[in-house]
C-alpha cells in the first residue's frame, strides 16, 4: 500500500470496517432481524444502527476531536475540519432480501473534501479503499491490487450502470438516462456502492445516479478519483453532496454529462 499522509486514517478505517463486518455478517439473513422505516420510507434494520453505533464508539475513543456524520444517527457532512461520514449498510434493500450485494461505506472528509474512502462488502469477500495521494486499492481472495480506471475513450464502447431506472423519472429525466443508454455499448443496474467500485476497477466506464445522499458516495469520490477517473454530480460539480452522482473513467465524462444535461 502506498504511503500517504492519511495512512494512519486508512488503517483506522479498516479497523472500523472489520467491526462493521462482524456485525453485518452475523445479522445477514437473521430470522429475528428488526426492520423499521424512516420518514422517507427507506428501510432501516437493527444491524444498520448497531454498525453505526460501533463505529462511533471506536472513533470517540481513537479520534475524539473528529466529528461523525452517519445515515442513521445524523451529523453534518459539511462541518469544518475532519468528519467521518458513515453509511452502515449501503444496499439495505439487498440486505433485507438476502442478496449479498451490500457494504459498509466509511469516508473521512477534510474541510469538505473526501480524503479517505473505505468500502467493505463481506458477503462478496471484497474490500475497496483509497486515500488522497495514496491511490485506490482492492482486496479479495486473490490478494491485494492497485486499481485503475479503463482506457475506453468513447461512449459507443462504454459500459454503463445505474441503481434504479424509476429514480430517473422521479428525480431527473428518464429520457436523459435512456439517451445515455442508447449512446453506450451496454448497460446494467449493478447499483449502490458496487458500480462506483467497478468504475474504479476499470470494469465499467460510467455509474450514474440521479439521487444520492452524501454518505452514499463520499467514499466513492476518493476511490474513483484516486483510480484515475472523475466523480461529479449531474451538473458537473466535483462534489459528493450535490444530490446526484456521475462516476466515470474520465475519458467519457464530458460526453455523458452532455447527454444527461440536454434533457
Amino acid at each position: 500500500m502506498t504511503v500517504s499522509r492519511y495512512t494512519a486514517d486508512v488503517l483506522l478505517a479498516a479497523e472500523l470496517a472489520d467491526a462493521a463486518d462482524a456485525i453485518t455478517a452475523d445479522r445477514f439473513r437473521a430470522q429475528d432481524l428488526h426492520v423499521s422505516r424512516k420518514p422517507d420510507r427507506t428501510p432501516v434494520t437493527d444491524a444498520d444502527t448497531a454498525v453505526e453505533d460501533a463505529i462511533r464508539g471506536v472513533l470517540a475513543a481513537q479520534r475524539p476531536t473528529d466529528t461523525v456524520a452517519g445515515e442513521e444517527r445524523g451529523g453534518s457532512v459539511t462541518a469544518p475540519g475532519r468528519v467521518w461520514v458513515v453509511d452502515p449498510i449501503d444496499g439495505t434493500k439487498n440486505f433485507l432480501r438476502g442478496n449479498p450485494v451490500w457494504a459498509t461505506l466509511i469516508a473521512l472528509v477534510e474541510d469538505g473534501t473526501p480524503v479517505v474512502g473505505m468500502v467493505s462488502a463481506p458477503l462478496l469477500g471484497r474490500r475497496w479503499w483509497a486515500s488522497a495521494g495514496g491511490g485506490a486499492w482492492s482486496r479479495d481472495e486473490t490478494g491485494e491490487r492497485r486499481l485503475s480506471v479503463s482506457k475506453v475513450p468513447e461512449l459507443p464502447d462504454a459500459y454503463l450502470s445505474t441503481t434504479d431506472l424509476g429514480s430517473w423519472t422521479e428525480y431527473h429525466s428518464r429520457e436523459a438516462y435512456l439517451a445515455l443508454v442508447d449512446a453506450c455499448w451496454e448497460s446494467r443496474a449493478f447499483g449502490d456502492f458496487w458500480h462506483h467500485c467497478l468504475v474504479a476497477e476499470g470494469t465499467l466506464e460510467i455509474a450514474a445516479e440521479p439521487i444520492v445522499n452524501p454518505w452514499d458516495v463520499a467514499a466513492a469520490q476518493v476511490l474513483v478519483t484516486e483510480a484515475g477517473g472523475r466523480f461529479t454530480d449531474l451538473t458537473g460539480a466535483a462534489r459528493f453532496d450535490g444530490g446526484s452522482a456521475l462516476s466515470t473513467n474520465g475519458l467519457v465524462h464530458d460526453a455523458a454529462l452532455e447527454l444527461i444535461r440536454q434533457r
